[in-house]
Formats: C-alpha cells, sequence, structure tokens
C-alpha cells in the first residue's frame, strides 16, 4: 500500500494520472482488432490471431493463440463459421470467463444457402457470406457489438467508448460519400474475383461480381474451369480480375491475358497488403485499384 500511494503521488507530481487496468483483447482477424482499437482507445489492450495477408479460412492453430485467449477478457470473432478453427482456440484457452463476441448477429446476411448442403458444394457457409466487413455500411453494426461487449467488462466507461464510435462513423461517412462519388464512373461493371470475398463491398458500390476463379468456394481452379471463365468473360466483355492478398496470381494473370485484360491485388483485411494499415486505408486502396482497372477498359 505504502508503495502504491508513493507511486500515486510521484504521478500527481508528474502531472500523470494513474489509469486503470487495460482490458485484454484478442480479435480473429486484423480489421475488427483496428475496430476494438479505435472504440476501446486506452482502455484496451489488443491483438489478433489471422495476420492481414493470411487467408482466415485456414489457419494453424497454434499453443500461443490459447494463451493468448487464456489472458483475455473477450474475444471478437466475424462469425458465420469463418472461423471454424476458432472454437479448438477457445477449448484449449481453458479460459471459462472469456466472452465470446460473434459480430455477425445483427448483420444482413449475403449469400444463404437455401438448399441442404453437402460437400460436393465446395466450403460453402450455411449461414451465408461471411465477408460482411468489406461494406463499410456494416461497419457501424460491427462497432455496436464492440461497445455492447467492452461495455459489459468495464460498464464505467461505456460513455466513451461509444463517443469514439460516434466520432469513428462520422468520418467513415464522409469517406464513404467519397468513395460513392469515385465509383460512380464505373456503375453496374462486372469483374471477376478468386473467391467470393467481395459481394458485400460489389453490392455496396454497384459493382457487379461475375465469376470465380474458384469452381466452388475452397475448390483450386480446374484446366475445364479456367477454359469455362475465359469464354464467359470474352462473351461479357469482362476485363478485369481482382485476386485476394493470400491467393497465387499466375492463374488470374493467365486468364487476363486471355481475355486481354488485367489482374490487381485487392485486399480484404487490414494490412493485406502495403498502405493498408487501417481499415478506412483498406476500403480506400480497394476502391481505387478497382476503379482505376475497370476505366482503363471502358
Amino acid at each position: 500500500m505504502r508503495r502504491f500511494l508513493i507511486s500515486s503521488v510521484v504521478g500527481l507530481i508528474l502531472g500523470v494520472v494513474p489509469t486503470a487496468a487495460q482490458i485484454r483483447v484478442v480479435t480473429s482477424l486484423s480489421d475488427l482488432a483496428d475496430f476494438v482499437s479505435t472504440v476501446g482507445g486506452d482502455r484496451v489492450e489488443v491483438d489478433h490471431l489471422v495476420r492481414g495477408n493470411q487467408n482466415p479460412h485456414y489457419i494453424e492453430v497454434k499453443p500461443s493463440y490459447m494463451l493468448k485467449l487464456k489472458r483475455a477478457k473477450v474475444f471478437f470473432t466475424v462469425g458465420m463459421q469463418l472461423e471454424l478453427w476458432g472454437s479448438q482456440i477457445i477449448d484449449g484457452s481453458r479460459n471459462p470467463d472469456l466472452l465470446v463476441v460473434d459480430c455477425s448477429r445483427d448483420i444482413h446476411k449475403l449469400e444463404v444457402p437455401t438448399t441442404r448442403l453437402d460437400a460436393s458444394a465446395g466450403d460453402v457457409h450455411p449461414f451465408g457470406n461471411p465477408h460482411y466487413w468489406l461494406d463499410p455500411d456494416n461497419v457501424g453494426t460491427i462497432l455496436e457489438e464492440i461497445v455492447e461487449a467492452l461495455s459489459k467488462v468495464s460498464p464505467g466507461d461505456e460513455a466513451f467508448f461509444r463517443a469514439n464510435m460516434n466520432s469513428y462513423l462520422e468520418r467513415l461517412k464522409k469517406k464513404m460519400d467519397e468513395w460513392t462519388k469515385m465509383m460512380e464512373p464505373v456503375q453496374g461493371r462486372k469483374f471477376v474475383t478468386y473467391h467470393s470475398s467481395f459481394s458485400y463491398f460489389a453490392k455496396r458500390f454497384g459493382l457487379v461480381v461475375a465469376g470465380y476463379i474458384e469452381p466452388k468456394p475452397g475448390i483450386p481452379p480446374t484446366p475445364s474451369h479456367v477454359a469455362e471463365l475465359i469464354e464467359k468473360m470474352r462473351r461479357g466483355g469482362i476485363r478485369v480480375i481482382g485476386v485476394e492478398q493470400y491467393f497465387e496470381d499466375s492463374t488470374p494473370r493467365r486468364i487476363a491475358e486471355a481475355v486481354n485484360g488485367t489482374a490487381v491485388r485487392l485486399a480484404t483485411s487490414v494490412g493485406g497488403v502495403d498502405g493498408t494499415d487501417d481499415y478506412i486505408s483498406l476500403i480506400d486502396y480497394d476502391v481505387r485499384t478497382l476503379v482505376k482497372a475497370l476505366k482503363e477498359y471502358e
């Protein structure tokens, strides 16, 4: 107690006000970590499991991930079975007090299967396409989940968390207006992606994803599928392919050459490519990259 009092007095003399212990938070993706940092500010200590340049569907489960969750108060996930590996890490953490938050709870979900699924359909998610964070209009819903969860752990900080959220959403709204204006010249244009990562993004910005390099989700491209895709792109005048940061680019480049088009790198997560250090710069990168590529083939 004497040591604490001395420390407090010294802190006051130096103009430093002691703060409460930070809330330890772990997120599955770097995008969620960016959101938590924005909302939580100096009240949180944030780490994430999946690097921005990794495929979030498949990661190697490591003991270090379990240790991170053992020390954490909250674990934020994308949900919708994106993190099928998550339950193993949660169980291995042996942390009965861990608050696990599924940020997809109130998301309007796209591409929810209407028929019974089996292995022949590939890695189709039974609850719909989980890449909802790439639609900036879904960020408000995600941040509400984050504020609610952090406030359960630290009720006295709810006003602080909510003020940070509202400030961020104001910034995001201004950027959204800018992105929408940038996208206007290419409204309705079609492009192809490797995986079904950009459904929410495309719908928000008025683009059309006309095909995928994967014949089915999670299934590598076959020669017959590549040939069919090339023919489809030629018939439709589709010249642009967006390649997520964690996929090989030899097949997309070969297809692009066959249709006299181009293959560009897109990013699905914060840190996925250079210059995407936060969520706003991530969306900005994808918008500018696609607009530039699509305008080349007007």
